[in-house]
């Protein structure tokens, strides 16, 4: 049964996609809604830094799941990048490089026929990578943040640490980073969510954060929706810093796009 204000379309094709970044090839899972007409919304699904061995497998593996909802019940199309080193990409993990492929992501969404508008909702770093594509890519419409990190200054402070988790996730292989090592932790400090933020002025920002998230403060939440200036800021009570498995930030977030869909039409 769907609930109430949302568009029901009560099946959904799956596609496995790839699409392009830079010179590398990525891999996509891909909801199409079974809805007839034009103007249909698509949504990235954004998801965060993978974390212990094999990580880079498993950390989007719940994200299939959401984006087979937003196109069943919504009538959206719903795409899950696998950013460069995850499973089925090429390529490797870099901050500015994640980033640039959630710009390419956008752009692939915006060219199929039906899509007349994207949105950007993602995961931890991948909530704030989110808010620095849609600052270069002003076809992006809005934002949903989950758990972002204001900025990654905890990265900045031990990046070769960084660099060890990436390895044991498998987003980062060999002993070396293309390039050198300086220059691939040098975007850790050039990147950030709450500089980014005000470049997406006149556009939504939807900031959702749990007041026990121990992994990124709540207070780098608050920084990143004043940033913005006209943010949506939902705290939920109690949540940790996997809201994905949090009913209530998702039924925030459902209901979030849900009303975007409403405003761009």
């Amino acid at each position: 049964v769907a609930r109430p204000g949302l568009r029901v379309s009560r099946l959904s094709a799956v596609a496995e996609h790839h699409f392009t970044s830079g010179d590398l090839t990525l891999a996509a899972h891909l909801e199409l809604p079974e809805t007839g007409g034009e103007g249909v919304p698509g949504v990235l699904i954004i998801h965060g830094f993978p974390a212990g061995p094999r990580g880079g497998a498993n950390s989007p593996s719940t994200l299939p799941e959401l984006a087979s909802r937003i196109a069943t019940e919504m009538g959206w199309v719903a795409m899950v990048p696998h950013l460069r080193g995850m499973e089925g990409s090429e390529g490797y993990f870099s901050l500015d490089g994640w980033r640039d492929d959630v710009q390419a992501a956008a752009v692939d969404l915006l060219d199929r026929p039906r899509v007349d508008g994207v949105w950007a909702i993602g995961f931890g770093t991948g909530a704030a990578l989110a808010v620095c594509a849609a600052a270069r890519e002003t076809r992006i419409r809005g934002v949903g943040a989950l758990a972002a990190p204001a900025d990654w200054s905890e990265w900045v402070a031990e990046p070769r640490r960084l660099l060890i988790h990436a390895r044991r996730a498998g987003i980062v292989p060999g002993d070396e980073v293309t390039g050198g090592f300086e220059e691939w932790a040098a975007a850790f400090g050039d990147l950030a969510a709450e500089r980014a933020a005000p470049d997406m002025a006149g556009r939504a920002l939807l900031v959702v954060h749990g007041t026990e998230d121990d992994v990124v403060s709540p207070l780098e939440a608050r920084a990143l929706a004043a940033a913005h200036g006209a943010a949506d800021l939902r705290l939920i009570e109690g949540a940790g810093h996997h809201l994905r498995h949090d009913p209530r930030a998702i039924a925030v977030l459902l209901g979030w796009l849900d009303r975007q869909r409403g405003l761009a039409g």
